[in-house]
């Protein structure tokens, strides 16, 4: 059974919705087409992102790129307080092009910085009051009527990702925690996402990290919840996608360029896993 989704679909700019549970039921793990922001307000709670188990504490920040493996581990009768925040690539893609007197502005640096160092960062006492109350402006502000009311609202928004983007690089945000997670499965999925346009089998995987590909599909499967042909499928479909958004190379190329050996097959996976063909995705 396929245990790997795409869950959640986003036709605004962004989405904020804040969420609280004691009895919430088991996510498997998934992934979105749009970035996702997460501040752990209270309780107890892990999560996990591309293979990584992270402890939470209030006052985390955890960052979630598009396309990245991830799920919530929770327990019962305990609190998983926490606001989350979905924001779309198109929208971070516009002010990045965006030019301005200081240079290039690109908003979703936040999420390239959070890889480099945490998935999941922690907001000291002084930072947790910029941030938070900012965040708090913006959910009350989106809920009210008021004159040009939307606008207000992409506003504040747009503040909060300077505000965060900030704070990340002057290092006002700091890592509290390691993360736990399996040395070679990690060294898999960082040779996956590199080589995607390659041949990629799990004997080829296996000889890479000096495993046998029994236990290495079994560990995979452990850590991350899925195969490792799923994985790699969907990390295409994913490459395939944006590329077909930010090039005008022929579709035929692009298949052959995320690594699948006939147009076909790409064809077919792209429909299955977007509900829409890739000729379509592009002209839309």
């Amino acid at each position: 059974m396929n245990t790997y989704k795409k869950k959640g679909f986003l036709h605004q700019h962004f989405r904020i919705f804040h969420l609280k549970d004691t009895a919430m039921k088991e996510i498997p793990f998934h992934y979105h087409d749009f970035h996702k922001i997460i501040i752990f307000i209270d309780g107890e709670g892990q999560y996990i992102i591309e293979g990584k188990n992270y402890p939470l504490e209030p006052r985390d920040i955890l960052f979630v790129s598009a396309g990245e493996i991830h799920r919530p581990v929770t327990y019962p009768g305990k609190l998983y307080e926490r606001i989350v925040i979905y924001v779309s690539q198109d929208f971070l893609t516009h002010w990045q092009n965006e030019q301005w007197n200081e240079g290039e502005v690109d908003l979703s640096s936040c999420f390239l910085r959070a890889k480099e160092s945490s998935s999941v960062m922690h907001m000291p006492k002084g930072t947790e009051h910029d941030l938070l109350f900012h965040m708090k402006k913006i959910e009350k502000v989106d809920k009210g009527q008021g004159f040009a009311n939307e606008l207000y609202t992409e506003i504040l928004f747009i503040e909060f990702m300077i505000l965060l983007n900030r704070a990340l690089m002057t290092n006002q945000l700091e890592k509290l925690h390691e993360a736990t997670y399996d040395p070679k499965v990690q060294l898999v999925l960082e040779y996956i996402n590199s080589h995607l346009e390659e041949d990629l089998t799990v004997d080829l995987l296996s000889d890479t990290v000096f495993v046998s590909k029994y236990h290495l599909m079994r560990k995979f499967k452990a850590e991350t919840g899925y195969s490792v042909h799923q994985y790699i499928s969907s990390k295409r479909l994913l490459l395939a996608k944006e590329l077909l958004s930010t090039t005008s190379a022929p579709i035929t190329d692009i298949c052959f360029q995320c690594g699948f050996k006939d147009y076909s097959t790409f064809s077919r996976e792209f429909k299955k896993q977007f509900k829409v063909s890739a000729r379509e995705y592009r002209k839309n």
